[in-house]
């Protein structure tokens, strides 16, 4: 078992500070990595419930504001959903996914995690004006 870090970073040159998750094995898809993190974001979220939800990506019916999502109606954030919704923005170029110094556009590449593995997610900010 060893700690999996996590960087969220911008191209606006904003950079989250990192945290780490346990992860048993030594090999995941990217998309199982995806999954992993966005259901223990959701986790932590969902047993405090706070105003603003800062995850990977905007659950339906937040608004985008200064350090994440402000959630209007206080509620659970199901990770399922949450999920797919990760899903998609991959797929969509939303983010990038970096593992150590190597981007993975494949969502069912394997990745080794080996000790100290480091994987960034890039969010893509759309330019202003165009």
């Amino acid at each position: 078992m060893g700690i999996v870090t996590f960087v969220d970073e911008t191209t606006a040159g904003e950079r989250r500070t990192a945290w780490g998750l346990e992860i048993a094995e030594e090999r995941l898809t990217v998309r199982e990595l995806i999954r992993r993190r966005v259901f223990q974001e959701v986790a932590e979220y969902n047993a405090r419930t706070p105003e603003v939800f800062q995850g990977l990506v905007q659950p339906e019916d937040t608004e985008r504001v200064l350090n994440g999502y402000a959630v209007r109606t206080p509620r659970r954030i199901d990770p399922e959903t949450q999920t797919a919704l990760a899903e998609r923005a991959f797929a969509g170029n939303g983010f990038l996914v970096l593992v150590g110094d190597r981007q993975v556009t494949d969502p069912d590449e394997e990745i080794e995690l080996t000790l100290g593995t480091e994987v960034t997610f890039l969010k893509l900010v759309p330019l202003v004006g165009g």
